[in-house]
C-alpha cells in the first residue's frame, strides 16, 4: 500500500471548510471530500488512519488516498471539486438535429411506406449532413423531440 500524505492545513483552510459543510448548499462529493480532509488533517494534532476516516465516512480507503494525494500535490480546490471532463462534443448540434426532423417528416423514398431509422442514417450521410450516424443515435434524438410520426 502506498505511502500515507501528511495533510496539514492551515487556520484558512480549515474554516473554509467548516464554512463549506456547514452551508449545506455544496454538492454531496465536495462535502464529504471536505470531511475527509478535515479528519486526515494532522495540524489539530488527531491522527486518524485512512481505515478509520473510512469507516466514519463510509469511503473506501483508496478513495481517501486519493483527495489527499491530490490535496497535497495539487491544493485545496484541486482536492475539493472534480477536473472538468475531457469528452468528445456531440455528434449530433441542433442544425443536424433540425435537418433530421425535417427529413423524418418528408415523404419516404418511392420503394417505402415509411421511413425506419436505419434508412434516416443513411440518407443523412448521403446528403451530407454528417460523415456517419447510427441508428440508436437517430431514435434517441427523435425520442427527445416528443413527437410521434406514427400518427
Amino acid at each position: 500500500m502506498g505511502q500515507h500524505l501528511r495533510v496539514n492545513l492551515t487556520a484558512e483552510e480549515h474554516d473554509e471548510l467548516r464554512a463549506l459543510i456547514d452551508r449545506g448548499r455544496s454538492p454531496a462529493r465536495t462535502v464529504t471530500r471536505a470531511r475527509i480532509l478535515l479528519m486526515a488533517d494532522r495540524s489539530q494534532g488527531k491522527r486518524h488512519t485512512y481505515q478509520d476516516i473510512g469507516r466514519v465516512l463510509y469511503c473506501h480507503p483508496d478513495r481517501i488516498s486519493r483527495v489527499c494525494r491530490r490535496y497535497v500535490l495539487e491544493g485545496l480546490r484541486a482536492a475539493l471539486y472534480e477536473r472538468p471532463r475531457t469528452g468528445a462534443p456531440p455528434k449530433v448540434t441542433g442544425d443536424i438535429e433540425a435537418q433530421l426532423v425535417f427529413l423524418a417528416c418528408s415523404d419516404p423514398p418511392d420503394d417505402r411506406k415509411r421511413w425506419t431509422l436505419r434508412l434516416l442514417a443513411e440518407q443523412m450521410v448521403v446528403l451530407g449532413h454528417i460523415d456517419s450516424l447510427s441508428n440508436v443515435t437517430v431514435y434517441d434524438r427523435l425520442k427527445k423531440t416528443k413527437s410521434s410520426l406514427g400518427r
